[in-house]
């Protein structure tokens, strides 16, 4: 008698790269389900609850934070052990955390790919590419990227670069006021500045709006203009897979021949729930999934899971202009200034990458000058200066991959279903500290090339969301979780889709190469099913 499965491809996690996977197999006709620990929260009760925060700029708060699907937010979920608090901010509902992310789907350069063999540093990725190349335009038109098709975005003033087969999907939006007087202003000092491609789509596209520039990217796209993972999680439904949410994985079964066999979930009930698949996918995030592989002690031969932890830690630096440059129009960010993304620098120290930062700036400038002791008519006249001449930039650093930087499931600490919550340890290392000097130096000649007054540069370091690291892909299983196709050395069924795989962190924001890679396994499973 045939074995009888619950699916063909069980997924779990309903984020973006997780939706994705399960709406290219379910489109091939394969039988799938798509499992997502929070629940579904439609968009107009997101919007609602951000105009309604007492915390605007905590861009977690208009999204649910319930004892059994908590966020990163919280030190009672997340403990760090480290000199450095790590602290994404994940949420944990349809659709994943890409309802409130930035939106810049960059590709990496053929160099961020083989940085061990280009610059003698961290390590090199077991594809190139080339070889993923077909999957980045897939995954931008599925996530409808706008960009520009002339510029090299290694920053270094060449010719269009990384190599494309196709164009962007969708034309560039127009250059905010900031950005052309920043770019006039400051390109002849010999700064490049390139545009960033996102997914904010510049005319209707797969049933969502031309963006209208509410600047409120974070935490919430009003409109829907953004991509958020939500939207492929609604067309994986449509094509027949079955979306089953308030179900947190917690084991993954093995069975013979190295195999996994099912995955266990619990819901906020208490009811514990066994489901059964010829293959799985795990897509439940950089922190998520390797927790879930050490609970269920599978997929670490090598003792990587939890590893090499990286994220984008930054700076920042404000300053006010001479000159009025209207922050706060259009999308949150819109690209920036990419010299020292590439070069032989690299052996030295990390590559760097500045971004514009473009939100409303007037909560951050009224506080500065309250601070200041301003009250009434002079208050408001300042805010309406300053506002008008503030300029923010959000940096961030290419960090290498070590061991010591590590998730694991807490040892004692437990959530309201009784399965452990997260311990990080994340120390910045000497390459990242070797750039600091340098993006400083740029600062500098940023605000005298805008004859502007340098309000701050952040003393510590910041957050950047951009996990990876954690599932480290490699071409060894004695040093590695996942091969170059995503699928775990241990379990030939058992894939991967998360930027924890990426095993070198380059400067450009990870979800577009995790969508890419989400819909190779896609397609890899579906010749094998």
């Amino acid at each position: 008698m045939a074995e009888t499965f619950d699916a063909d491809v069980i997924v779990v996690g309903s984020g973006a790269l997780g939706s994705n996977a399960a709406y290219e197999l379910a489109k091939a006709g394969k039988s799938v389900i798509l499992m997502e620990a929070g629940l579904r929260i439609p968009r107009w009760k997101i919007v609602q609850n951000s105009r309604n925060s007492s915390r605007r700029s905590d861009y977690n708060r208009p999204y649910p934070d319930v004892e059994w699907a908590r966020t990163t937010e919280s030190d009672e979920y997340l403990e760090n052990t480290g000199s450095f608090d790590l602290r994404p901010g994940m949420l944990k509902l349809v659709g994943g955390t890409t309802w409130h992310w930035a939106a810049a789907t960059w590709r990496y350069l053929p160099s961020d790919m083989k940085l061990k063999s280009t610059y003698g540093v961290g390590r090199d990725w077991p594809i190139s590419y080339d070889d993923l190349e077909p999957w980045y335009q897939r995954a931008e038109e599925a996530l409808g990227v706008v960009g520009s098709d002339e510029q090299d975005q290694s920053g270094q003033g060449g010719g269009a670069y990384p190599p494309r087969s196709k164009p962007y999907p969708l034309p560039p939006e127009g250059k905010t006021y900031m950005f052309q007087r920043l770019e006039a202003r400051l390109s002849p000092l010999g700064f490049n500045f390139i545009h960033e491609p996102n997914a904010r789509v510049t005319k209707p596209y797969d049933g969502r709006p031309a963006c209208a520039g509410n600047n409120n990217c974070m935490p919430v796209c009003p409109i829907g203009a953004m991509y958020s993972g939500g939207f492929h999680a609604d067309h994986a439904e449509a094509v027949g897979a079955k979306l089953l949410t308030d179900a947190t994985a917690y084991k993954l079964e093995k069975g013979a021949g190295g195999k996994i066999v099912a995955v266990h979930y619990r819901t906020s009930k208490g009811e514990d729930v066994r489901l059964t698949a010829r293959y799985f996918i795990v897509a439940a995030h950089g922190l998520e999934t390797p927790k879930l592989l050490l609970m269920s002690d599978v997929a670490n031969s090598s003792d990587q899971v939890g590893r090499n932890l990286m994220d984008h830690t930054g700076i920042g630096m404000h300053f006010l202009a001479d000159e009025e440059v209207w922050g706060g129009r259009g999308a949150v960010q819109q690209g920036g200034v990419f010299n020292r993304r590439d070069g032989e620098h690299r052996r030295d120290y990390a590559a760097i990458k500045h971004a514009i930062a473009n939100p409303v700036p007037n909560p951050a400038v009224a506080a500065r000058l309250i601070d200041q002791g301003l009250l009434g008519p002079e208050l408001d006249r300042r805010i309406r200066d300053e506002a008008s001449r503030w300029v923010e930039f959000s940096t961030v650093f290419e960090m290498l991959p070590h061991p010591t930087n590590r998730v694991q499931p807490h040892p004692t600490r437990r959530d309201a279903l009784g399965i452990p919550t997260l311990t990080v340890h994340y120390d910045v290392d000497d390459y990242v500290k070797a750039a600091r000097p340098h993006a400083e130096a740029d600062f500098h000649t940023f605000v005298k090339g805008m004859n502007g007054q340098l309000i701050d540069i952040s003393e510590g370091w910041q957050n950047r969301d951009h996990l990876m690291g954690s599932v480290i892909m490699g071409a060894d299983p004695k040093d590695s979780v996942v091969d170059g196709d995503c699928r775990t050395h241990d379990h030939d069924n058992l894939f991967l889709a998360t930027t924890g795989v990426i095993p070198a962190s380059g400067v450009i924001n990870p979800t577009l190469t995790g969508v890419a890679l989400s819909i190779r396994i896609a397609d890899a499973i579906a010749k094998e099913v």
